[in-house]
């Protein structure tokens, strides 16, 4: 009963993001048009293949800002936490409607961490849209160190989390702690942190079926990265040509994975990206040190005013 209600509340998200998405894009056109076709390939190539991955378990908000930068795609640092959220929020809403499967758990333990996670993802977007570039540059490099190294301790190959749990569900202080966690790992998507390996490390070390994670990390998201990117599109706070492209080719991306190798074997394929989130993760720390400032996301200078001008430009 309450998978079919979740999937119903994952139908009327999509439509309603979907709808505030295409309303603000629509009402500024211009800034699509000011980016170069060849940085709206590099997103669309992005979107499909980040949340091809995605679809398998692997994360995308860290990989999205890996490949930003080995791409060479720009997009202003302060930006990247609101892009993340927004460019993704369509295609993690497809996986929860395609994936979701009637998996055996305590509804009140579902229900009340998938709300301490939208909650704390709300409250977090309104911070970190308020932040001076360096402060995102600092914050989002600890984090996405922090995400790597719990990718790495939950990595299957380490053995580290391959508990035989029956627990189904939470109760008493237990329940308070998950609930607390997950509003923690709301607010910290919103600065760039996947919320999968947590949270799934997370219900495995309070007694539950490791199983059990897929539905409250998939339900996580598929609610609170649509509230947070409604937050941070309402700030002008993201970048309207990768959201645009990241969610369209992600969506073709998740399909694609759910139609074909849904099953594969891809946990040499996390230790490379495990590697390249720190690489990234210290990059970040490094610019938010620096006394310069680094115009490697930065769109052409000549244009960056009218861009990261004033909402009423906007």
């Amino acid at each position: 009963m309450i998978i079919n209600i979740l999937k119903g509340l994952y139908y009327a998200y999509f439509i309603g993001y979907a709808g505030y998405l295409g309303m603000d894009v629509a009402k500024n056109k211009k800034d699509l048009k000011r980016v170069s076709t060849i940085d709206k390939v590099k997103e669309s190539f992005i979107g499909f293949l980040v949340n091809f991955g995605d679809s398998l378990g692997i994360g995308a908000f860290g990989n999205i800002v890996a490949l930003f930068s080995a791409l060479k795609v720009k997009v202003n640092d302060k930006l990247i936490p609101g892009t993340l959220n927004a460019s993704c929020s369509l295609p993690t809403l497809l996986e929860a409607i395609l994936f979701t499967a009637a998996i055996q758990i305590d509804p009140l333990t579902l229900v009340l961490m998938i709300v301490s996670a939208t909650i704390g993802s709300y409250i977090g977007a309104g911070i970190i849209a308020k932040m001076d570039e360096k402060k995102v540059q600092l914050i989002m490099g600890v984090a996405l160190f922090i995400a790597a190294t719990v990718m790495l301790i939950t990595h299957p190959y380490l053995g580290l989390f391959e508990m035989n749990n029956t627990a189904i569900g939470l109760s008493g202080i237990k329940l308070v702690v998950a609930v607390i966690g997950n509003f923690i790992l709301g607010v910290l998507m919103c600065a760039g942190v996947g919320l999968y390996a947590p949270c799934m490390a997370m219900v495995s070390l309070l007694g539950m079926n490791i199983k059990s994670a897929f539905p409250i990390m998939m339900g996580s998201c598929a609610i609170l990265m649509p509230t947070a990117g409604i937050r941070f599109i309402k700030e002008e706070s993201y970048d309207r040509t990768s959201a645009v492209f990241i969610n369209l080719f992600g969506l073709l991306g998740v399909v694609c994975a759910y139609l074909g190798v849904k099953n594969a074997n891809i946990d040499a394929l996390k230790i490379v990206i495990i590697l390249v989130i720190y690489y990234t993760a210290i990059s970040m720390i490094k610019k938010s040190k620096s006394n310069h400032e680094d115009d490697s996301y930065i769109i052409d200078p000549e244009v960056s005013q009218e861009v990261f001008g004033s909402s009423e430009e906007n």
